[in-house]
Formats: C-alpha cells, structure tokens, sequence
C-alpha cells in the first residue's frame, strides 16, 4: 500500500545534497510528489523539504534508511508520515478569537491537527471546548502558583503527547523552565503595531496615537518575551475614521488570520529553525 511523507532536514551546505536525498527515495522507490530547498549563505546551511510516496517498507525502516543516508552530511533530520495530524494543545485565557478560529479550522478539515486539550487560567470557553468535544482544563494562576500551574500544563501536554502547543491569546508569561521544555513546538501570536504597543490595552494606545497600519506576529516561544523565531506576519490598514472598536475587530482577525497560517505550515512539516530565525516552505 502506497504511504505519504514528510522529510525535513538541514545539514552544512555542500554538493550533491539534492542528489543525495534524491537519490536515495530513488533507491526506495519512492516518487516525489513535492520538493522545496533553501540555501543560507549567511549561515553556510542547507535546508530541504521533501513530500513522497512509497510502497517499499514502514514508517521505522524508512527511518532507520534515513539515518544512514544522513549520517555523512551531517543532517539534522525528522520523517513523518503526512497522513499523521499533528497532536495539539492550546492555551487560551479570555479572548476567544483565535481559539475559535482554530476549532472551527479544525472541525472544518482545514487544519491537519488533533485538538487533544485546551488549558485556561480562566472558565470562559469551557462551553466552547465541550461543543467540540475537547478536554478543557482549567488551571488558575497566580504569582503564588505558577511553578505549580506550569507543572499541571506540562503534565496535561505530555499525556496527550502533544507536539504542537499553541497560545492562542494566553495571557500568561511562560517561565523559562517552560519556554525551555517546549522549544520549537510552542507557537505563540501577539498584536504587532508600527510603532509597536505594549502593556495593556494596545488597540486604545494605536488609536490614541493614529496609527495607519496594525497587526500581528506568530512566532515560536522562547525565553525572550516575544523575541522567538519569527513564523508569519501580517498587517492592515487603517486610517482615522476608524474606532476603537473597529482596529479591535480587524486586529483580532489578523490575529487569528496569522496564528491559523502558523500552525497550518508548523502541521505541515513545514517550518524548519534556522537559529533565531525559520525557513518556512510554503
């Protein structure tokens, strides 16, 4: 039976690594369906996404070929079977915009996620994780309780072996311990306005200052507030006759517009770190 998937890898740039790989699903027998590579002459990397289709052998075989393929170049490497969804947990507290952008995505086969949980410090979408039939876990936190909070998110995380973690406007900071454990598959979206606005209330602080354009970021979590890798980005013009109310309203759906693409291509295998910044083959 013909499988699907998912190659990713980076290694030193050098030649005949596109041959190499190439090559090799050759020797598998396996046929190309799409392939995309990104040379970084800054770093000297090379990055490579690859999707195929074979009949010759199971997911631990092709990676144990892999491995060996890999191991002379030096290649940081993951294989996944495309068919897979991706498990996922999100974080929420009391906007529910991008929470239920991303449920609605989900249901509507637009996502290729598993939904596995939703964690709040907050109540407020309980109903809407039960019409979707999704654990809901609510888990207070204080300055008192955060060592201990964190501890219970980590805990529901792992037992639903969750690759993905998503703040879909979880107002929380991460401690560094927990920005540590999630490295690379925590995805995180914010409001970015020009000039940038922090602190409370952003969309009142862009009004006050007259802003023509608002928008927003969606990037991996790190123990740099807001300073992670960089996944999408998006903004929106505005102008003075606009509200409150209305930069409110178009900022929220550039939000959730940000964050669905993030978490598409992340499902997708296809964001790959490059350092502080990412390769995302579109």
């Amino acid at each position: 039976m013909t499988q699907a998937y998912i190659l990713t890898l980076s290694c030193p740039d050098r030649l005949g690594l596109v041959h190499a790989v190439s090559g090799f699903l050759l020797e598998l027998g396996a046929n190309i369906e799409e392939a995309a590579q990104y040379n970084d002459h800054a770093t000297g990397l090379f990055f490579m996404r690859v999707q195929f289709a074979c009949e010759n052998g199971d997911l631990a075989s092709l990676k144990a070929a892999t491995a060996t393929m890999a191991e002379p170049f030096q290649m940081q490497w993951k294989l996944h079977a495309q068919e897979e969804r991706m498990k996922t947990v999100i974080l929420v507290s009391r906007q529910g915009h991008c929470l239920n952008d991303l449920l609605f995505r989900c249901k509507s086969g637009l996502l290729p996620v598993d939904v596995r949980a939703i964690i709040s410090n907050h109540r407020d979408f309980y109903q809407l994780a039960a019409s979707y039939n999704i654990p809901f876990h609510h888990i207070p936190v204080t300055a008192a309780t955060k060592a201990q909070a964190e501890a219970r998110q980590l805990e529901v995380i792992e037992q639903e072996g969750a690759e993905l973690v998503v703040l879909a406007r979880y107002m929380q900071v991460l401690s560094n311990d927990l920005c540590h454990k999630l490295q690379g598959r925590a995805i995180n979206i914010h409001h970015s306005f020009l000039p940038s606005f922090k602190g409370a209330k952003p969309y009142y602080q862009a009004h006050d200052r007259g802003v023509k354009l608002i928008g927003a970021t969606a990037h991996y979590v790190t123990a740099d507030l807001d300073e992670g890798p960089i996944i999408e980005q998006d903004v929106a013009r505005v102008d003075h006759t606009d509200t409150v109310d209305d930069l409110t309203a178009r900022g929220q759906d550039t939000e959730s517009l940000v964050l669905a693409r993030a978490v598409k291509w992340h499902s997708e295998r296809r964001v790959i770190l490059n350092g502080h910044k990412t390769v995302v083959f579109r």
